[in-house]
């Protein structure tokens, strides 16, 4: 299955126009974690802030398959 991972906020799209050949929606979660964990460590390394964003793992026809937000979480 063909994905595609956009970095989106309220008012901007930064678009994945290659996509990524995963077998399953648990290994879309799996790469995207992966791909946030990497954001925010960028982030940090630069003290810069992706608050607002989210990271959406979507199909080739647009449909929305996950959404996570790069806001780091409190626990």
């Amino acid at each position: 299955m063909l994905c595609y991972f956009h970095l989106v906020n309220g008012h901007e799209i930064i678009a994945d126009d290659s996509g990524v050949e995963i077998l399953d929606l648990e290994k879309a979660h799996e790469l995207a974690l992966q791909a946030i964990e990497d954001i925010r460590a960028e982030a940090i390394q630069f003290g810069e802030t992706w608050q607002g964003w989210r990271l959406d793992v979507v199909d080739p026809s647009g449909n929305v398959l996950l959404s996570i937000p790069l806001d780091p979480t409190l626990h």
